[in-house]
């Protein structure tokens, strides 16, 4: 009887293990399918220009990003995989069933003992190591990892070198402090505009940015003599670090490059100075409008630490009664609903005392297909360039507005790109040579350049670029990695030029780690 239980159990044991083994085996091709799904959806959808950028994305959460982009890696990366793991689980037990009336296997001996594994067993054993090895490689190679480990083991001396501290630099602000409206235009490139007016396209997509640009009140700084824009330097190629290159002068570099590896819920660029902060020193009062969450992305935390801004947002959108609870377009609201709202809030703050900095970021725009509203003309097949060209007539739309306000005359608006586009397909058509550049234009800037075309620079530029258009004298004309576009003072693009910029910037900092990340500082 004790030996009936023994065999009993032993039987319960063994087929406990087949399960597990089975389970494993099914399991592992499952999360290798996603691996490559997943970075083959990443390739597809966005145009990622390095591994940083992925590894913030991972460190942030996604939950507010759009419904679509979610839906959509739902369906492409855990659905598909799992339903061909379900048919490699078929084809399996199919080739089981082929063998089962034969015994074909290989023995092998070791110190004294034989081993048998069956030619059935040999077969998942090669498949599962084959499928494996090649989820690793593909995703290595394709998401930038092969060279974000080589370029981790090389060290640059950039920033020691030529980043200025902002917190040490004298600024001079005009007695009449001028207000600032900042638009940070999702995705805007001047590559949009037509041939003729510096662009890539035969249609001209933006035509009302580039009436807005050519206009005698206007400056736009550019590589050459008509419409053009920044070069994306390396690591500022997403939203939040384009955001922090714009308004603080230097990169965004992932945590896992640095000595203290953090969460980033506990600051962004910590001892990064940007123009919030120092506009608030200055006894601005700094709000920040977006259609989606805030919080998306690392942007709340970082324009609670650099500026105190306050926010309004999707749920501020809700709390103001601009939309109605169950309200969810596209990331939140759509920038038709974005204007309208900046309109309302912008007519209350202007009525206060103390001179605004006033930041919005459009939305319609992202990569992959953008979002067109309904009254949006229809201008081409091309979904993503109807969202650029409706983005263009509402941009021009909401800027001919705040030129009829009071506030206006004391005002300099900043329009500008976030960062190159991500969309996959609609570049597919223009000169492979074309040099794609990040839009600008600085509307009512309290002075005036000659120095504004035939430039090379990069979005760390805009930083002090942006102060002077309000009036503000900078010791030096340098803040961070930026050099003021208004002073014909030589840009880091213009001595070192971007290709060496952007390679020093792959490179790991201790300077970076020890003052940009962790606000130790020791730069005099």
């Amino acid at each position: 009887m004790k030996k009936l239980k023994t065999v009993i159990q032993k039987r319960k044991l063994e087929k406990a293990i087949k399960v597990i083994r089975f389970i494993l085996f099914y399991l592992l091709i499952f999360l290798a399918l996603i691996i490559i799904f997943s970075t083959n959806w990443a390739k597809e959808n966005y145009q990622f220009s390095d591994f940083d950028q992925i590894l913030f994305t991972l460190n942030n959460s996604v939950t507010s990003a759009s419904n679509e982009i979610i839906i959509s890696f739902i369906k492409s990366n855990i659905i598909i995989p799992l339903i061909f793991t379900l048919i490699i689980i078929a084809v399996f037990k199919f080739i089981k069933y082929l063998f089962k009336n034969y015994s074909v296997s290989i023995k092998i001996e070791i110190r004294n003992k034989v081993f048998k594994i069956n030619f059935y067993s040999i077969v998942k054993v090669i498949f599962i190591i084959c499928i494996l090895s090649y989820s690793i490689y593909y995703i290595m190679d394709n998401l930038y990892i092969f060279n974000y480990i080589e370029n981790s083991s090389k060290n640059s001396n950039f920033f020691e070198v030529n980043y200025i501290n902002p917190k040490e630099v004298e600024l001079e602000f005009p007695k009449k402090k001028r207000n600032l409206i900042y638009i940070f235009s999702e995705s805007m490139e001047s590559t949009y505009a037509n041939k003729k007016n510096g662009g890539a396209y035969n249609y001209n997509y933006i035509k009302e940015l580039t009436k807005l640009a050519k206009d005698s009140n206007s400056i736009n700084f550019s590589a050459n003599n008509l419409i053009g824009g920044a070069h994306m330097a390396y690591d500022t190629s997403w939203t939040i670090a384009a955001t922090i290159a714009q308004t603080s002068g230097v990169p965004l570099k992932s945590t896992f490059g640095q000595n203290d590896v953090k969460s980033y819920e506990n600051g962004l660029v910590n001892g990064a100075y940007s123009i919030g902060e120092i506009l608030e020193e200055a006894g601005y009062k700094n709000y920040i409008m977006v259609g989606s969450d805030l919080t998306f992305g690392g942007r709340r935390v970082y324009y609670q630490n650099h500026g105190n801004y306050k926010v309004y947002d999707y749920f501020t959108a809700k709390e103001d009664e601009v939309i109605d609870e169950d309200y969810y377009v596209n990331w939140g609201l759509e920038d038709a609903v974005l204007f309208d709202y900046a309109k309302q809030e912008l007519t209350k703050i202007a009525k206060n005392d103390e001179p605004f900095n006033f930041t919005m970021l459009t939305v319609d725009t992202h990569a992959n297909d953008g979002y067109v509203s309904n009254f949006c003309k229809n201008v081409t097949d091309d979904k993503y360039l109807n969202a650029i060209a409706c983005s263009s007539e509402q941009l021009g739309e909401f800027i001919n507005w705040i030129k009829k306000q009071d506030f206006y005359k004391n005002t300099t608006i900043v329009l500008v790109g976030d960062h190159l586009s991500m969309n996959t397909y609609s570049f597919d058509n223009i000169n492979p040579n074309y040099d794609r550049r990040v839009f600008n234009i600085f509307i009512n800037s309290a002075i005036g350049t000659s120095c504004n075309k035939n430039r090379e620079f990069n979005s760390f530029d805009y930083y002090p670029t942006t102060l002077a258009s309000l009036g503000v004298k900078i010791n030096g004309e340098r803040l961070g990695l930026g050099t003021n576009l208004f002073s014909c003072q030589k840009t880091l693009s213009e001595i070192y030029g971007n290709d060496f910029i952007d390679e020093e910037l792959k490179g790991s900092s201790e300077f970076y780690d020890d003052c940009i990340t962790n606000n130790k500082c020791n730069k005099k």
